[in-house]
């Protein structure tokens, strides 16, 4: 019938994404190999990268895999295990390279579509300063996971990952304000989508924002022509890359965080123990590990405390970078501003999680969740605190040392 025909429809678009996925994979190795050996530039590596998507695309569609959520699981789990612990160059790199080509292909599809098809925006513009399931406008807005949002995630994927796929230091500057640029118009993309996804009496369009964002977006495309099947696939690859780039940039991330904490200088010196902990495929497969129990017992349990641990370590971030910049004799004026709104917004965030989690608790209300959050959140309030007060230390005896080194100076040219 015709729903059965909808759901083998939904099932092959996915099946062929998730084929895609995988050649992604296999081409971004081969790929790899390829700039190892020939290390090819400009539109040479352009041309390998577009005909590795097609390649992949053509597979995917022709050959889709359809397995169970579990199968996919231990798909997905394989797959960032192998990324955390290859180097950069043979996967991550090229991969992310594919991936971005493919991404500016979705924006630039997405906004000429937009300005095609002019659809009506059913959202209302305004609702409130307050909402009952998140609360008020600040700091909810601004804690809020979206594209476009401040995030401390990239601080440390730009020292883990992004560090090492630079040539030229001052290239960053052009890499970190284009990605800003896009983020944004991506999130500028995102809210259209939504509203023109929505009822036109303003209820919002059923299904996650994935789901909603990648049924926008393929609408468009089949306006301009594409068949609806290859946009279907295209949108789902786009949203199944955006979860995979995230996915093994984090694994790769808490891997060395975990790393970090056990290591010392004299590794080759250092206790048994010390080298089995922080042995790479040690320290991922702990790192996993912790991601597979939350997807047993349900993310959810602290999905609520996410945006604001996020944003927290964004103001940690720009922290550091003060006293960094002051230490080494280099202004930062110009980050006090931002860490103080985010250090603003975060705390009291965080307090605000925690008073609805206390009243949670005296409820009776989902007992393990509101004190599995709340533990987690007192302890951000208190790792925030620590930073800032230690930050603060440090920053105030740097400026006494300076001061006295600047004196002592105009004492000894005095003399």
């Amino acid at each position: 019938d015709a729903k059965t025909g909808a759901l083998s429809a939904n099932a092959a678009a996915n099946g062929s994404a998730g084929m895609v996925s995988i050649m992604f994979m296999v081409f971004a190795v081969i790929f790899g190999l390829i700039q190892k050996k020939f290390n090819f530039s400009g539109f040479k590596e352009f041309l390998i990268g577009i005909v590795f998507i097609v390649a992949s695309f053509a597979i995917g569609i022709k050959c889709p895999i359809t397995l169970g959520k579990d199968g996919w699981s231990y798909v997905v789990f394989a797959y960032i295990f192998v990324a955390a612990i290859m180097p950069i160059w043979l996967m991550k790199q090229p991969r992310d390279y594919m991936t971005t080509i493919m991404f500016v292909c979705m924006i630039l599809g997405a906004a000429v579509g937009l300005i095609i098809g002019h659809p009506t925006m059913n959202l209302p513009v305004f609702t409130g300063f307050k909402n009952e399931q998140l609360g008020t406008m600040f700091p909810i807005l601004f804690v809020t996971v979206a594209c476009g949002a401040v995030s401390g995630f990239h601080s440390l994927v730009s020292s883990g990952t992004s560090s090492k796929t630079i040539e030229n230091e001052k290239d960053m500057l052009k890499v970190g304000y284009g990605a800003m640029i896009l983020e944004s118009v991506l999130a500028v993309l995102a809210l259209c989508v939504a509203g023109a996804a929505a009822a036109k009496d303003g209820t919002p369009a059923e299904g996650t924002p994935f789901q909603i964002f990648s049924r926008g977006v393929a609408g468009f495309f089949e306006k301009m022509g594409m068949p609806v099947s290859v946009a279907t696939v295209f949108m789902t690859m786009c949203v199944s890359a955006l979860a995979l780039t995230t996915l093994d940039a984090v694994a790769r991330i808490g891997k060395m965080s975990f790393q970090e904490i056990f290591s010392v200088d004299d590794m080759k010196n250092a206790k048994l123990w010390r080298k089995i902990v922080c042995n790479p495929y040690f320290a991922t497969i702990i790192t996993l590990a912790c991601g597979y129990v939350l997807t047993k017992i349900g993310y959810q349990k602290v999905w609520p405390l996410f945006g604001s641990a996020n944003q927290l370590l964004s103001a940690l971030v720009l922290i550091t970078l003060c006293v960094f910049l002051k230490v080494t004799g280099r202004s930062n004026k110009m980050l006090f501003p931002p860490m103080i709104i985010m250090l603003c917004v975060t705390f009291t965030a965080l307090v605000q999680r925690v008073i609805a989690l206390v009243k949670a608790i005296s409820a009776g209300t989902d007992i393990f969740g509101s004190v599995l959050q709340l533990v987690v959140a007192v302890l951000l309030i208190a790792l925030g605190l620590t930073i800032v007060v230690n930050s603060a230390k440090s920053y105030i005896k740097s400026k006494r040392g300076s001061e006295t080194e600047e004196k002592t100076s105009v004492a000894q040219t005095a003399e």
